[in-house]
């Protein structure tokens, strides 16, 4: 019989982490923890729909933008789960396997952003790569939404405390990744570089 103990993630107790131990009956769901973190899905599947509406266009420039925009927006997600959220639902539901499952398709994504950060912004790869980061983000998100979010919130986690603290981790990462939105909306954007080509006609 194979011994896996050795490989197992250790689980973290409740001394271990502050966001646990809150009743059941006082735990908010309009603004806590999985909100934050469903917000933040919600704007990857915009950025990826406004990629392929730019793609379409044929604006390379601003459609590089928006690959590192998704890139660096998805980096930071994946971290404040990593550090926050993935150990304080691991220590209060004891689903290991639902975690670590969690974090390996967190390394296939990370593995794409790097290809995508390393590649020149006219790259003929660069849309078939964006589009095999997206699926491997909508397939994770729809197993976090279905799976591990609705266990959160039946579990003992103080989601509320919880969001406060991906909130906090949240800016500082984005801080001193020097995140920014991009200078313009991509519309506008695409909207200026249209009447200066039509202008110039």
């Amino acid at each position: 019989m194979t011994n896996e103990t050795s490989d197992a993630i250790p689980l973290p107790t409740a001394e271990d982490h502050p966001a646990v131990k809150m009743p059941r009956g006082d735990k908010p769901t309009g603004n806590d923890a999985v909100a934050l973190l469903t917000s933040d899905h919600d704007k990857a599947k915009q950025l990826f729909r406004e990629y392929d509406r730019v793609a379409r266009l044929g604006d390379v420039q601003l459609k590089n933008d928006l690959a590192l925009q998704i890139c660096l927006e998805l980096t930071v997600h994946t971290q404040i789960e990593e550090e926050l959220f993935y150990p304080a639902v691991r220590s209060e539901t004891g689903d290991e396997t639902m975690v670590r499952d969690a974090i390996q398709e967190h390394a296939e994504v990370k593995e794409l952003i790097a290809h995508i950060q390393g590649m020149a912004a006219d790259d003929q790869d660069m849309d078939d790569t964006v589009a095999m980061l997206r699926r491997a983000i909508e397939h994770h998100v729809e197993e976090e939404e279905r799976d591990m979010f609705p266990q959160a919130r039946r579990s003992d986690v103080d989601l509320g405390r919880l969001r406060e603290q991906l909130a906090d981790r949240k800016e500082q990462l984005e801080h001193d990744m020097g995140a920014s939105p991009l200078r313009r909306g991509s519309h506008e954007a695409v909207g200026e570089r249209s009447a200066i080509g039509q202008a110039d006609s």
